[in-house]
């Protein structure tokens, strides 16, 4: 069997391990470092020592089996994981994670969300659907602040989920609203699934920010257009909420609450991200200055408690720490992937097809579309994409716009049974009565939607290139 399709055996083997349910980024290490061993065996340089102490006189039967034992782990494939695990950890671009994962973990416990929430369903009111425009902005804002899909879909389902039942909307158009608001986090910067990309792609993670920024914001007026014009079409589903359930408040008041709720919130990921954009920052000075004002929130909110802060240190290590391990076995992986030649047969299949960049582009989007059912976006992003990065040029494709489209892709990886991810976080904490399929229904407009919002982006690149050339040149 030659050493390429060894390497494609290796990535059938991964994919088959990881639906079996194993740890991935475990996975990847024990798989890089196992067949590694095999693409760097060297018995000249690993037992050499050996040969040298037998050929120079019989040393003792000790002796012999130590020099034996360092020769089986004098393999390169050691070498190559220490560096890649020290690079990782010294990489500048993964430092900001760490820090958005704090500002987002804090916010969440502080309660602001809760008031964010009940202060623009009062605000939006008067519009159709005005609590389900309510919990999307409320979903686009905290997702941004925190980047982290589960924790956002969770809160938003405790919080705004039995408010809407409660004000007797359509199940599945409630937990549409929910699940879809959630996801777009991965999308609208700071993102951390944009700075892995960047890390991933070398592509500058403030370029990619600001590329990002107008397709997020495209993709969320996309479900707040679709929310109200279909509570005008269908009022049934979306009933206007009664004067008793919203209260009496005045404009004077309605602002005093936006001041106090929204912009306070809204401020903080404008000055981060403006911070980062204009280059007043590097991305892990603003997340810095992100993480600290988080906690200065919680503390104006009078909501800082040791126990939050300790629960917010813990779940930002353990992210961290999967991230990083991710790159760590992902790296391993796709190095001997690639010495391996699995990269280059991939590249001539590919090339050899003679298809044009769209085409190119679809089958791209089309696999990592497919992936999305029994992968998370980390995974896809650190393991899959670098796969297609090599061939961008040939295509001559943008690395940065094809980035763009690839996290809104990942939307729909949330929002896709069987593995609908988003569906089963809502599925977890929603009442009893509400079925899964119910979910799924409520999903499936909101899909529709990424990819209408992926075809308006490739015929109108440049919702993605103009703020970046504007700020940047090209």
């Amino acid at each position: 069997m030659s050493d390429p399709i060894i390497a494609l055996s290796m990535l059938a083997i991964f994919l088959f391990i990881i639906l079996l349910g194993f740890p991935v980024a475990f996975t990847l290490m024990a798989m890089g470092i196992m067949f590694g061993y095999y693409a760097y065996f060297d018995p000249d340089r690993m037992w050499r020592a050996y040969d040298r102490a037998i050929s120079k006189g019989d040393p003792d039967q000790w002796t012999q089996i130590q020099l034996w034992i360092d020769g089986l782990f004098n393999n390169r494939i050691f070498d190559l994981f220490v560096n890649q695990t020290y690079s990782v950890m010294a990489n500048d671009v993964l430092t900001a994670v760490p820090l958005f994962l704090f500002m987002g973990y804090i916010v969440e416990r502080a309660n602001i969300v809760a008031r964010l929430f009940h202060t623009l369903n009062i605000a939006a009111r008067h519009l159709p659907g005005s609590m389900a425009v309510a919990a999307l902005i409320t979903c686009t804002l905290f997702a941004t602040a925190t980047g982290i899909v589960g924790a956002v879909v969770t809160l938003m389902g405790l919080l705004a989920f039995p408010a809407m039942l409660k004000a007797r909307y359509d199940t599945s158009l409630a937990s549409g609203v929910i699940c879809a608001g959630g996801t777009l986090g991965i999308l609208i910067p700071p993102s951390i699934m944009l700075i892995v990309y960047a890390a991933a792609s070398g592509v500058s993670i403030v370029k990619l920010y600001a590329g990002a920024l107008f397709p997020g914001l495209l993709l969320a007026g996309l479900y707040v257009v679709y929310v109200i014009g279909r509570s005008m079409l269908q009022p049934h589903l979306a009933p206007k909420p009664t004067r008793a359930e919203v209260g009496e408040f005045t404009v004077a008041q309605i602002i005093v609450r936006l001041l106090t709720s929204f912009f306070p919130l809204a401020f903080l990921i404008m000055a981060v991200l403006g911070a980062i954009l204009f280059g007043l920052a590097t991305p892990s000075e603003a997340a810095a200055v992100g993480a600290l004002g988080g906690l200065l929130l919680t503390f104006a909110y009078r909501a800082f408690t040791w126990q939050r802060l300790r629960e917010s240190v813990y779940l930002t290590l353990r992210t961290t720490a999967m991230v990083c391990w991710l790159f760590v076995g992902s790296w391993t992986f796709s190095s001997v992937f690639s010495y391996l030649g699995g990269e280059q047969i991939i590249s001539e299949f590919v090339t050899s097809l003679d298809i044009s960049p769209v085409m190119f582009l679809i089958m791209a989007q089309i696999i990592i579309f497919l992936l999305g059912w029994p992968l998370e976006w980390s995974e896809i992003i650190i393991i899959f994409v670098p796969i297609f990065l090599p061939l961008l040029p040939h295509f001559g494709i943008d690395p940065l716009f094809f980035g763009i489209l690839v996290a809104l892709n990942l939307q729909t990886s949330f929002l896709t049974p069987p593995m609908a991810m988003s569906a089963y976080y809502l599925k977890g904490i929603a009442p009893p009565h509400v079925q899964l399929n119910q979910i799924f229904k409520g999903n499936y407009p909101y899909l529709a939607m990424v990819l209408f919002a992926m075809v308006i982006l490739y015929n109108f690149p440049g919702i993605t290139f103009w703020l970046p050339d504007l700020i940047y040149g090209r």
